[in-house]
């Protein structure tokens, strides 16, 4: 097991047990850290399928509506109309705090699907095509704001899980190692100092 290259001092014995401590508590906390992620992201994950499903649900429905609406109304119709209608869609950043941490969430302020064409030229099939992809956009919205979160846990989750590898096959392995060779060194000094005492005492007193 590789040590500091160290003097076997007293001095240099407190300042590893320092870090030492200091390692050890900061392995305890990067761990429960580590566990906060890990059930964070995963309630996210299941957030993402709940809202992929949901996506798929309602693609399924949208687009069958387009096609009935362009069929209905004839695709040189429906491009006329279109290029009269404009809604305002507000996106706003909306901070979310998960395991701890702060992460930027994404909202939509859907607009009123107000009617945008003269009823002589309305068709049910446009309004329950508006209808479908304003519910589409609102998912794909939230989606990708669940997504982002998740992706920044995961990423934050990579940097902790590094860390606590560090600390715990080489930081702490490492100053345990130096602790138990500067303890012995100190050890074996102080044995070959007493005995060397002994031995002086003994000569002065045969002297």
């Amino acid at each position: 097991m590789a040590r500091e290259a160290l003097a076997p001092t007293k001095s240099n014995l407190i300042r590893v047990k320092e870090r030492l401590a200091t390692a050890e508590e900061g392995y305890d906390l990067l761990e429960q850290k580590r566990e906060l992620l890990v059930m964070e992201l995963m309630q996210q994950v299941e957030q993402v399928k709940l809202l992929e499903r949901d996506l798929d649900a309602r693609a399924a429905t949208a687009y069958p509506a387009l096609k009935r609406m362009l069929i209905a109304v004839g695709r040189e119709r429906a491009d006329r109309l279109s290029r009269d209608i404009h809604y305002r869609f507000e996106l706003e950043e909306k901070r979310v705090t998960a395991a701890g941490m702060t992460l930027p969430g994404l909202e939509i302020r859907m607009p009123g699907a107000e009617l945008k064409y003269s009823p002589a030229n309305s068709f049910a099939e446009c309004d329950e095509t508006v209808l479908e992809f304003f519910q589409l956009l609102k998912i794909c919205t939230g989606l990708a704001a669940v997504r982002t979160i998740a992706w920044r846990l995961a990423r934050e989750l990579r940097k902790t899980q590094r860390r606590v590898n560090a600390l715990e096959k080489m930081v702490i392995p490492n100053a345990r190692e130096t602790k138990t060779y500067i303890e012995a060194a100190l050890e074996e000094r102080d044995r070959d100092s007493f005995f060397t005492s002994k031995l002086l005492k003994r000569k002065a007193g045969a002297e």
